[in-house]
């Protein structure tokens, strides 16, 4: 009889256990606590590069050969593939911290917060500080420390830390902040994309066009709601399996000198391209499906800002999905032909842009539903659904 003494007793503890565990999820489901957006900023460089810029350039392909083809036929073709006409470099005193303390202050300024309230400041970057001339990896401390003592926070429990999601990291920053807010344990939390990719950027590969510098924040707070606002659902994946190394770190195309002896970003263009078109749709569809939030009532799609040919057949795949053939007028919102892609500062930069009403034809006003989502290096995706 002992035995079944004994399993009986673990049975009830498990029970107990289980009620415990579904008493501590109920408390926290029924306060209708949700992660808001009270605050945004961004930094945006002053030097600007035209594609006119690169004209003088010396452009070589994977195995060493200058590229036979003019350089205004290759800016020509390059602009009509990525619909990038311009971007913007951080000047040579910043670094990457530098650009998110800016983008930080905008943010904090803009919710109107105490900033030694906040409980975590989470910086999402790839490079570090890379020094203009020096490529030598600097995050020690981490960026996040830096932007929190240039913000001249005093307050030992507003907890600083990094993100490296590729480009996907600020909005993976959001996520993991709003497992934060659910859970109770933070009521306000900053978090910051900020990248300088031109100095990582190899200039004799002509996908170095495609990169430029910038930050963008956002500040997230607890919120009670008796229906549900802002962060509904959020959703990520990474495939890594087979596309782990489509963005990687690699010598200067250019066969000779000192810069081939230094490590550039790398990209595996064609295969990128198509993996984002078979993978990013049906990511936000599960997004969507997750929040209970149908695809006819998104009012914006906030896409990274990688390749503007790309972003639009995203969108087009995406509406495909539900069987969708006009697709909305002005619904994806687009920096990329003048700011350039600068990884994890695209989406909130783009998000800053619109709410402080600098994109003359895009608004978001209380009440709609848009959806936040990217692609990067990992390879890494992920989507959030938000209602204002």
């Amino acid at each position: 009889m002992e035995p079944v003494e004994n399993n009986s007793k673990s049975t009830g503890n498990s029970i107990i256990f289980r009620q415990i565990i579904k008493g501590v999820h109920h408390f926290y489901m029924e306060k209708n606590i949700y992660s808001i957006i009270t605050g945004t900023g961004s930094y945006i460089p002053s030097k600007l590069v035209k594609n006119e810029d690169f004209l003088a350039a010396e452009f070589f392909d994977t195995s060493g050969k200058k590229l036979d083809k003019s350089n205004r036929e290759i800016i020509d073709k390059f602009e009509e593939i990525s619909t990038i006409a311009e971007r913007r470099y951080a000047s040579g005193s910043l670094v990457t911290s530098d650009l998110a303390g800016f983008a930080a202050i905008e943010a904090i300024k803009s919710a109107k917060i105490d900033k030694e309230e906040l409980d975590y400041i989470i910086v999402a970057h790839n490079f570090g500080d890379v020094r203009k001339g020096n490529k030598q990896l600097d995050i020690v401390p981490s960026l996040a420390s830096r932007v929190k003592f240039q913000l001249g926070i005093k307050n030992p429990n507003t907890v600083a830390y990094d993100l490296p999601f590729g480009c996907p990291g600020w909005l993976q920053a959001m996520i993991q902040a709003d497992y934060y807010i659910k859970s109770g344990d933070a009521k306000k939390i900053l978090v910051i994309g900020a990248e300088i990719l031109s100095r990582v950027s190899d200039p004799h590969d002509r996908d170095s066009m495609l990169y430029s510098d910038g930050a963008g924040a956002a500040v997230l707070e607890a919120r009670k709601s008796s229906t549900p606002i802002g962060i509904l659902a959020h959703k990520t994946r990474s495939d890594t399996f087979l596309y782990s190394k489509m963005l990687f770190m690699g010598k200067s195309y250019k066969p000779s000198g000192a810069e081939h002896e230094e490590m550039f970003l790398k990209m595996n263009g064609r295969r990128l391209y198509q993996y984002a078109l078979e993978t990013v749709p049906q990511a936000i569809k599960d997004c969507l499906e997750k929040s209970k939030v149908n695809l006819r009532d998104i009012k914006k799609v906030l896409i990274h800002q990688a390749n503007g040919k790309m972003d639009d057949a995203i969108l087009q795949r995406l509406y495909t999905l539900y069987g969708i053939d006009d697709i909305p007028e002005n619904v994806m919102p687009m920096t990329i032909s003048w700011l350039g892609n600068s990884s994890v500062a695209t989406v909130p930069t783009l998000l800053d842009l619109i709410l402080k009403k600098k994109m003359n034809t895009h608004k978001i006003k209380k009440g709609d539903t848009i959806i936040l989502a990217s692609v990067g290096a990992g390879m890494n995706i992920n989507a959030l659904v938000y209602k204002m």
